[in-house]
């Protein structure tokens, strides 16, 4: 392996380094009964990404308030069980060893309240890589992607460097990218669509997991 091709590197979670599939849209699923909307669980992949309240507006056309309270029914279904019905894409652990050992700077930048995301990184055991982890509040507040790319930021103070990057599988993590300022990699073997990625306009696209550990480190 050669040279890190960027200091700091702000990770998307669900989609690029975890599976989440089953757990999200079963909470989706779950939320969306209470308001009589059944919908099989794998229609709602769509839901993997985006801001929450903004994605059960805009796919299913709920109103702010009942958007927000779709919200808080599928926390109760996700805080207890959703957050476990989730994955390590292979190669992730060894991907952020790797990394750590050459002294990258790793950041969790994920539309994710972060109280979940911080859960998450405890149960598979990789937290302990993140020297920042930052998500939306649970008060919906700073949901957008670009607002949390900024957060942090912020805190690793990694605009000093000159060569921080933004990893994810959807196009408002690239969006978030280039509204910072950020270099960006899309990842194709999340939820978004390559066509939807390509779009976006990344700096670069990568198919696997090795793809992505070998334009991390140049080799």
């Amino acid at each position: 392996m050669g040279e890190l091709s960027y200091s700091t590197i702000l990770f998307d979670l669900d989609g690029t380094l975890t599976d989440s599939a089953a757990g999200i849209t079963r909470s989706v699923s779950f939320a969306l009964q209470k308001f009589g909307m059944l919908r099989e669980p794998e229609t709602l992949t769509s839901f993997i990404g985006p801001p929450l309240q903004l994605s059960f507006q805009k796919e299913c056309g709920l109103s702010e308030p009942d958007a927000l309270l779709a919200v808080n029914y599928y926390r109760e279904y996700y805080r207890d069980r959703g957050i476990y019905e989730n994955r390590l894409y292979p190669g992730v652990p060894e991907m952020l060893n790797k990394l750590n050992e050459r002294g990258a700077k790793l950041c969790l930048a994920t539309s994710k309240p972060t109280v979940f995301a911080k859960k998450v990184l405890d149960h598979f055991k990789i937290a302990h890589f993140f020297i920042h982890v930052a998500g939306s509040n649970l008060d919906g507040s700073r949901v957008e992607k670009k607002e949390i790319i900024a957060h942090v930021l912020s805190m690793a103070d990694s605009a000093e460097d000159g060569r921080p990057v933004m990893v994810g599988d959807r196009e408002h993590d690239i969006f978030g990218a280039h509204h910072c300022g950020l270099s960006s990699i899309a990842v194709t073997y999340g939820y978004g669509s390559l066509e939807e990625l390509t779009a976006a306009c990344p700096n670069h696209v990568v198919n696997t997991v090795k793809d992505l550990v070998n334009l991390l480190l140049a080799a």
